[in-house]
C-alpha cells in the first residue's frame, strides 16, 4: 500500500508540477503586461473572493466531509447506493452554490467593501474590482462542482485527471492576457473573463472521466438522504474550520488593502512561489493520503492508519525542509528571474522578496498541516481541527497586529511582510496542535528513527544552504543580467542545490533509491 501511495503521490505531484509551471508562466505574463499596481490589486481581490468561498465549500469543508463518506460507501455499500449518494450530493451542492453565486454577482460592491475596505476611498480600484467580481464570482459554482468530480475520481484512485485540471485555469488566463486584453478598452477585465471561462472548462473536462467510471452525477435534490445528511453534519464543523483559515486570509487582505499600493500584488506573487512546493508536494500528498486513511479507518485497521500518517510526515519533512531553505535564500533571484520584466520593477522585486522570505519560514508548517489534518477528517472528526484552527486564527490575528501596525506606523518600507510572517508562525502552531492531538488519542504512534532522520535532514539542508548562499551573489547582479542568463544561473543553483542535498543524505546513509517508508529512518 505504501508503494501505491508513493506512486500516486508522484503522479499527482507530476501533474501539479505541470500546473505550477504553467502557473509561473501565467504570472510572468501578468507581471510583464500589468505589473503590480492599482489594476492588478483590484483583479487579485476579485479573484480572492470566489477563491475564499471555494476553499470553504469545495476544497475545504465539502471535500473533507465528502471523501470519507464516499470511501465508507464504497467499502461498505453497493454500487447503486454509491451512485445514489453522488446524485443527491451533486444536487444539493449545485443548488446551494447557484444561490450563493447569484447573491455574489448582485451584491458585488458589498463584497468588495467587506474584503477590501481600503479600496472604498479609491474609486478606480473599487469600481474595477466590482466589475471583475461580477465576472469571477460564478467561478465558485463551476470549481466547486469540479471539486465534487475530483473527490469522486480521487476516491477511486483516478488521481491524474483532477491534478491536471488546474492547468486549464492557467491556459485560460494566459490566453486572456495575451490575446483578449489588447482588444479591450480596460484590458484587466480580460483576466476576469478568463477566470469565468476556466471554471466552466475545468468542470466539463472531468465529466467524461466520471462517465467512464459509471458515476456521472444525475443531480437530485434530496436533503433527507442518509449520506447527504451525514455529509452535512460533518460539513458544519468543517465549514467553520475551513472558515478559520479563510478568515485569516480575509484579515490579511483587509490590512493589505490599507497599505501602500502594490502590497496586495507583492503578497500575491510571493505567495505564488510558496504555493509551488506546497502544491507540487504538500497538496499532492494530502490528496493521496486522505482516501487511503479513510479506507484504513473504514476497514478498522489502526496500525496501517498510523503507519500511513508516519509515512506522510517523513516525506513532508524530507521535501519541505530543503524547499523552505531554498525559497528563503533564493527569494530575490527567483522573483527577478520569473517576474522582473515589463512593468514589474526592481522595487517590486525587493518588496515581494521581503514577504517571500517570511512565507518560506512557514512552508514546512503548511505542508505538515496538509498531512496531519486528514488524520482527523478520515476518521470523520471535523471538530478537533476546528478547535485547533480557532487557536491558529487568533494567533495569526494577534501577530498581524503585533507585526504590521508597528512596522507601518514607524515607516518600515515593507510592513506587508509582517502579514506573511504572522501566517507562517500560525501554520506551525496549527501543525503542532494537530500532531499533539493525534498522539494524545493514540491514533498516531511515531515509528523509530525520527531523531536520526532529523539530524540527517538538518545537516543536508545546511550544506545545500551554504552552496545557495555562495552562488546567489548580490541582487544587483541578477537585476542587470539578461533573462537567459538569469534562467541558466537559477537552474544551476536549483539543480546543484538539490543534487548536493541528496548526495549529503546518501553520504549519511540515506540514499534516494532506498527511500521506502520502512527505510526512511
Amino acid at each position: 500500500m505504501s508503494r501505491k501511495l508513493a506512486k500516486s503521490t508522484i503522479l499527482v505531484g507530476g501533474m501539479t508540477l505541470l500546473s505550477r509551471i504553467l502557473g509561473f508562466v501565467r504570472d510572468m505574463v501578468l507581471a510583464r503586461i500589468f505589473g503590480a499596481g492599482a489594476a492588478t490589486d483590484a483583479f487579485f481581490i476579485a479573484l480572492k473572493i470566489p477563491n475564499f468561498f471555494r476553499r470553504l465549500f469545495a476544497e475545504g469543508a465539502f471535500s473533507q466531509a465528502f471523501v470519507p463518506v464516499l470511501s465508507e460507501y464504497r467499502v461498505q455499500r453497493s454500487p447503486d447506493e454509491v451512485r445514489a449518494l453522488v446524485d443527491r450530493v451533486s444536487g444539493a451542492l449545485g443548488v446551494v452554490l447557484f444561490v450563493i453565486s447569484v447573491i455574489g454577482v448582485v451584491a458585488a460592491p458589498l463584497f468588495i467593501m467587506a474584503f477590501a475596505p481600503g479600496f472604498i476611498g479609491h474609486a478606480d480600484k473599487f469600481d474595477a474590482a466590482t466589475a471583475m467580481l461580477r465576472l469571477t464570482f460564478p467561478y465558485l459554482l463551476f470549481i466547486s462542482l469540479t471539486a465534487l468530480a475530483g473527490g469522486i475520481l480521487n476516491t477511486y484512485g483516478r488521481f491524474g485527471v483532477p491534478a491536471f485540471t488546474p492547468v486549464l485555469l492557467n491556459l485560460s488566463l494566459i490566453g486572456a492576457a495575451l490575446w483578449l486584453a489588447p482588444h479591450m478598452h480596460n484590458s484587466i477585465i480580460a483576466l476576469a473573463i478568463g477566470v469565468f471561462v476556466a471554471g466552466l472548462a475545468q468542470l466539463l473536462f472531468q465529466l467524461p472521466f466520471l462517465w467512464r467510471l459509471g458515476l456521472l452525477p444525475r443531480p437530485r435534490w434530496d436533503r433527507t438522504h442518509q449520506g447527504v445528511r451525514q455529509i452535512m453534519r460533518l460539513m458544519l464543523p468543517a465549514l467553520f474550520g475551513s472558515s478559520v483559515a479563510q478568515i485569516n486570509l480575509l484579515f490579511d487582505n483587509i490590512i493589505a488593502s490599507f497599505l501602500v499600493t502594490g502590497s496586495v500584488s507583492w503578497l500575491y506573487y510571493s505567495d505564488r512561489l510558496v504555493e509551488f512546493p506546497l502544491g507540487v508536494f504538500g497538496i499532492a500528498l494530502s490528496t493521496v493520503i486522505l482516501p487511503s486513511l479513510a479506507t484504513r479507518h473504514a476497514e478498522s485497521d489502526p496500525k496501517r492508519f498510523s503507519d500511513t500518517l508516519d509515512w506522510g510526515l517523513r516525506w513532508a519533512i524530507l521535501i519541505g525542509a530543503p524547499a523552505a531553505v531554498g525559497l528563503f535564500i533564493l527569494s530575490a533571484p527567483l522573483l527577478t528571474t520569473l517576474f522582473h520584466y515589463g512593468r514589474f520593477s526592481a522595487h517590486d522585486v525587493v518588496m515581494a522578496s521581503f514577504s517571500l522570505k517570511a512565507f518560506s519560514l512557514g512552508l514546512l508548517g503548511f505542508i505538515l498541516v496538509k498531512v496531519l489534518a486528514p488524520g482527523y477528517y478520515a476518521r470523520q472528526d471535523t471538530r478537533t481541527p476546528v478547535r485547533v484552527g480557532v487557536i491558529s486564527m487568533f494567533t495569526n490575528i494577534v501577530l498581524n497586529l503585533v507585526f504590521v501596525i508597528p512596522l507601518a506606523t514607524t515607516g518600515f518600507r515593507a510592513p506587508h511582510a509582517g502579514l506573511a510572517l504572522a501566517t507562517s508562525i500560525a501554520a506551525f502552531v496549527n501543525a503542532g496542535l494537530l500532531l499533539r492531538g493525534l498522539r494524545g488519542i493514540g491514533v498516531y504512534r511515531a515509528q523509530p528513527g525520527w531523531p536520526m532522520l532529523a539530524l540527517r535532514i538538518g545537516a543536508a539542508c545546511a550544506a545545500m544552504g551554504a552552496f545557495l548562499w555562495w552562488g546567489g551573489g548580490s541582487l544587483n547582479s541578477w537585476l542587470v543580467a539578461g533573462s537567459v542568463h538569469r534562467a541558466m544561473r537559477l537552474m544551476l543553483l536549483v539543480f546543484g542545490g538539490a543534487a548536493l542535498y541528496f548526495v549529503a543524505l546518501a553520504a549519511m546513509g540515506l540514499p534516494m533509491w532506498r527511500w521506502k517508508p520502512e527505510s526512511i529512518r
